[in-house]
């Protein structure tokens, strides 16, 4: 689908540059002097990767205060993929609200904003949640703290995990506040954007930390725990200058769709489902995974680089959805290419569409990134294998289409209407790519913008194209 959200603003007026992509192992602590235990606010922007349990029967918190399993407040996404504010003193329970609502969307941003404040005498207005700017009113449980309660909000302070050993958050965490000793609402945070009615952010660097608050922006690479509030940095564990990106709330990039693949046994999305390992259980399957933003119009240039290679790897584009493979006599007969409306360059050189394969260019192995420079305004799309476009292709030639890989199909006879990028492994090995749509989780050695100046390529991104983004896709898509 094409993402319609709070990122297809063009201009949102307040810019969110980076985010921090957290997964198995990745967080940050730190530990909170005395402070306010009765009223706080929690406000983090989040872009999910992974659903459900990530290991064993294991949630997902974004964020946890932790002093021991009788005492802390955890917030966490729920294996159901619903979302838990869970209060403990002593073992016994003071505060419990699990939403109705499931958070599904691994192509979208969520602003949640957590609001407590146990000394006031309405029951309502001790708890209150936000998500995208309006109040939270359906829980499955909604257990309020007893008026005046002291909650253990003032102890470790762990972002990306419960207690760092399991339960950790899979996904992009923007603009993350901590309020400690003030009660502030989602306007505090954000605001509806006149025109469009969407929900985006805005500039909180004057608000109040309190004793203990921390304001992450992420904008350091080397030092992502950076408290921009001034106060006591977090620290980090196992994240990197590599684990900032400019996928943001008011910029979203495209990622890989774990919820738009063939055989979802056979492969693994990580890195913020920018690191796709595809593996065939037997000779018999065909996965294939594809890109969560689709296109109908615009120029368009992505890159992968593959770093795992078992003379099996296929990369191209599809109008078809992952989930129609056809089951034949046990074979799972869906190889990118196969399709009228699948295009693929193959490991070996031949290029493939609707099933008629044909030689192409150069072989291409691990190590090796390929570039994908997709026209949907002329209907072409064009190869590079580490910079150089493959049979003299020349994605700057317009109409005359001058040795595209392949002249497309209309979108408009394509099954969904829309191309989106694709990758696939076939007869039981194993292909490994790491997914660059502007915003790579790998170190780039030289650095290559568009022409807005958007993305982070290793090579030169051909003029009038650009990556793919929901601020390019309000312009060009």
């Amino acid at each position: 689908m094409i993402i319609l959200g709070t990122n297809s603003i063009k201009d949102t007026g307040y810019d969110v540059d980076n985010s921090a992509r957290f997964e198995t192992n990745t967080y940050m602590t730190k530990t909170a002097s005395s402070g306010n235990t009765k009223t706080f606010t929690i406000s983090f922007w989040t872009k999910r990767s992974a659903l459900g349990a990530v290991a064993s029967g294991s949630n997902q918190f974004p964020i946890s205060f932790y002093q021991n399993g009788d005492n802390r407040i955890s917030f966490a996404f729920l294996t159901d993929n619903t979302f838990i504010v869970y209060a403990a003193v002593g073992g016994a329970d003071k505060m419990n609200f699990t939403t109705n609502r499931v958070f599904r969307d691994t192509s979208a941003w969520y602003h949640v904003v957590i609001k407590v404040d146990t000394t006031q005498g309405t029951e309502a207005n001790r708890f209150k949640m936000y998500i995208n700017g309006v109040q939270e009113t359906s829980f499955s449980t909604a257990t309020y703290p007893s008026q005046n309660d002291d909650l253990i909000i003032n102890t470790n302070i762990y972002l990306g995990t419960y207690d760092t050993s399991n339960n950790f958050f899979h996904g992009y965490l923007a603009e993350v506040v901590y309020a400690d000793g003030q009660a502030l609402d989602a306007t505090s945070f954000g605001e509806f954007d006149e025109d469009s009615g969407i929900w985006k952010p805005i500039d909180v660097s004057g608000l109040t930390a309190g004793t203990n608050g921390f304001y992450l922006d992420f904008e350091a690479s080397g030092n992502l725990g950076n408290d921009a509030f001034g106060g006591t940095d977090l620290t980090e564990n196992n994240l990197t200058a590599t684990d900032q990106s400019t996928d943001t709330c008011t910029n979203n990039f495209a990622t890989m769709n774990p919820l738009d693949v063939s055989l979802p046994s056979t492969f693994a999305l990580s890195e913020g489902n920018l690191d796709t390992l595809m593996n065939g259980i037997n000779s018999n399957d065909y996965p294939r995974a594809y890109s969560n933003i689709q296109v109908a119009s615009g120029k368009w240039y992505v890159e992968c680089k593959i770093t795992e290679e078992e003379d099996s790897g296929a990369i191209g584009i599809s109008a078809r959805s992952g989930t129609s493979y056809v089951n034949v006599g046990g074979t799972n007969y869906d190889w990118l290419g196969i399709n009228a409306h699948d295009y693929r360059y193959y490991h070996d050189g031949t290029k493939m569409n609707n099933n008629s394969s044909s030689s192409y260019g150069t072989t291409w192995d691990g190590g090796d990134t390929i570039g994908i420079a997709l026209d949907m305004d002329n209907l072409a799309v064009y190869f590079s294998l580490n910079g150089t476009f493959q049979a003299s292709g020349d994605p700057t030639s317009g109409s005359s289409r001058t040795n595209a890989a392949f002249n497309l199909t209309a979108v408009d006879s394509t099954p969904n209407g829309f191309y989106k990028f694709a990758f696939g492994t076939q007869g039981g090995t194993a292909v490994q790519g790491q997914w660059n749509f502007g915003s790579p989780p790998y170190a780039i050695s030289s650095g290559n913008t568009d022409g807005n100046g958007y993305g982070n390529f290793e090579y030169a991104v051909p003029s009038g194209y650009y990556s793919l983004n929901t601020k390019n896709l309000a312009e060009y898509g």
